[in-house]
């Protein structure tokens, strides 16, 4: 079991982290296209987290992309840790701040229009959805290196 597919340094491990980015990215432009969202502080809570996440990830698929084109895996156990415990670190926080963005803005648009418009609701909820697809890849990627350390 040399290589696994998703693990640090290979090409599905930098699927997943472009992935995440670009989650991450649609996320902020959804929330971000209005300045209502400073009102709640869900709202500011995904943005903040969302923007951890897009250098996070677009750092490790740099170092994914390095080790895919020179074929050198990077694979020491203590910066596999440290990875490890970043991506479980930003995945819950991702996945918390995707589930109070989705229910707020579901408790928004139960509010019959009073606090936000149908339109601007619907775009913070599909902020939320693009938050949570980036948890989903954050998250399977966490667990790919996870099984990957022993082997290290």
């Amino acid at each position: 079991m040399d290589e696994l597919p998703g693990g640090l340094g290979t090409s599905a491990s930098l699927a997943l982290r472009l992935g995440q980015a670009i989650f991450a990215v649609a996320s902020l432009l959804f929330m971000c296209l209005d300045i209502e969202f400073y009102s709640y502080t869900a709202f500011c809570f995904l943005v903040t987290i969302m923007g951890l996440v897009i250098p996070w990830s677009l750092t490790l698929a740099a170092v994914d992309a390095f080790s895919v084109f020179v074929k050198r895996p990077t694979r020491q156990p203590g910066l596999l840790s440290i990875i490890i415990i970043g991506d479980w670190v930003l995945s819950f926080l991702s996945l918390a701040a995707s589930s109070s963005t989705a229910s707020v803005s579901d408790l928004l648009m139960a509010s019959n229009g009073s606090f936000c418009t149908a339109n601007l609701c619907t775009r913070y909820q599909l902020s939320a959805a693009m938050a949570f697809l980036s948890w989903f890849l954050s998250f399977a990627s966490s667990l790919f290196n996870l099984w990957l350390l022993p082997t290290a």
